[in-house]
């Protein structure tokens, strides 16, 4: 395996968000932005993660224990640029052999195959640095790759530091790049501020590498939108479409019918099995999985909860955080709340809520009842419009019913 490392910059405010909430934390597909670059990185097999954050740093700390364990963080305390926010990632890589991925923490729509091209490219070449470029009908805001006669790499310019002829180049520059580690950090430490913004930029250290001698690759994408950052609420929701679409494809080739993928949701973290049938506007987010050979009528919701095999959830149902066995059958509009477990060929009616209970199998929940923390054992009848709680004004105590 090799020695690849990544280095994600998640320092910003993102103020063109307008949010209270950092850039990176903004929800996209049912996880916050970064996530996606952390699980694409375990992905194309990343042995070590640095997340470099800034702004919210415990808000993103926080979330990403939660979410996706694993990762290190280093502090930019003060953002000077993306070349100073990597280079709060020496101390953590110091003696570091191998490649380092470095990715913009903006940018969820990043595909595995991409960047498993761009390492297979920089492996291929000998380059000390290969960087991810784009065209662009509208380059605005990016910075643009400038190219000799011949097609070379001269280097990156800024926007606000190009000339009107710099500007009218539609190569832009992604952000995406493969380094050979040593090189990287002692470009670092030779980049300088900016003659416009004073930051020091990263791209600045693909110039420095070849002034001293070393081969710069570069790697055109085919589909710019892969590379294209998250900086307001429109191309947030235009990221959402990109990624639902995708999702959709992705199962429909493994087995799965999708009624109707325009209106269907699945989390990237989401998997289902061979010929189960979605029906349109379910949505499946977080880690849910859905066994084989389930129905799942419109309008569900369905998250972070297993499903076995042959599950029928008909319309108009919500499941948080709850495991269903095989066989079972639930709804309309059933809701089951976190911590909820269904045995084998259970029957859940009309309107019927549960939390945090157990109904073993067999058993069936008729319409308009409540099941809150209970054990309901073998055999159990249950009649319409029952309620199950222990509510002492204090706390809340489990009801077992042998």
């Amino acid at each position: 395996m090799r020695d690849l490392s990544a280095v994600i910059m998640a320092a910003g405010q993102g103020t063109r968000m307008r949010s209270r909430l950092v850039k990176v934390l903004q929800p996209l597909v049912g996880l916050p932005i970064i996530v996606h670059l952390v699980e694409l990185c375990r992905r194309v097999g990343v042995k070590r993660t640095i997340i470099v954050v800034g702004h919210q740093a415990d808000r993103v700390k926080q979330a990403l224990a939660e979410l996706a364990n694993g990762v290190e963080f280093v502090l930019q305390g003060e953002q000077r640029g993306t070349a100073h926010a990597v280079l709060q990632a020496e101390e953590a890589l110091r003696g570091t052999s191998g490649e380092v991925l470095v990715l913009s923490g903006d940018t969820p729509l990043l595909t595995r195959a991409l960047v498993e091209r761009l390492l297979d490219a920089h492996l291929r070449t000998g380059a000390q640095v290969t960087s991810v470029t784009a065209r662009l009908e509208d380059p605005t805001r990016y910075g643009r790759v400038i190219r000799d006669a011949a097609g070379n790499f001269l280097r990156v310019i800024e926007e606000v530091e190009a000339t009107d002829e710099q500007r009218t180049v539609q190569e832009i520059n992604a952000g995406v790049y493969c380094f050979s580690g040593p090189p990287l950090f002692r470009a670092l430490h030779q980049v300088r501020p900016s003659r416009v913004k004073r930051e020091l930029y990263l791209p600045e250290v693909l110039h420095i590498i070849q002034q001293e001698g070393g081969m710069v690759g570069l790697f055109v994408t085919p589909d710019p939108r892969e590379v294209l950052g998250i900086n307001t609420r429109e191309e947030l929701a235009n990221a959402h479409a990109v990624l639902w679409r995708r999702a959709a494809i992705r199962w429909m080739d493994e087995g799965v019918t999708i009624l109707e993928p325009e209106t269907t949701h699945i989390s990237p973290l989401a998997t289902i099995g061979l010929d189960t049938i979605l029906y349109p506007n379910v949505y499946l987010e977080g880690r849910t999985t859905i066994g084989e050979d389930c129905v799942i009528y419109p309008g569900c919701r369905i998250r972070n909860s297993h499903l076995g095999n042959r599950v029928t959830v008909l319309d108009g149902c919500v499941i948080l955080d709850s495991e269903i066995a095989d066989e079972c059958t639930l709804g309309p509009s059933a809701h089951l709340r976190p911590r909820t477990r269904l045995m084998r060929k259970v029957k859940v009616g009309n309107f019927v809520e549960a939390k945090k209970s157990v109904i073993c199998a067999d058993l069936k929940v008729p319409p308009l009842t409540y099941v809150g923390d209970a054990t309901h054992g073998d055999r159990v009848n249950v009649g319409a419009e029952t309620i199950t709680c222990k509510y002492d004004s204090f706390a809340k105590h489990p009801t077992i019913i042998e």
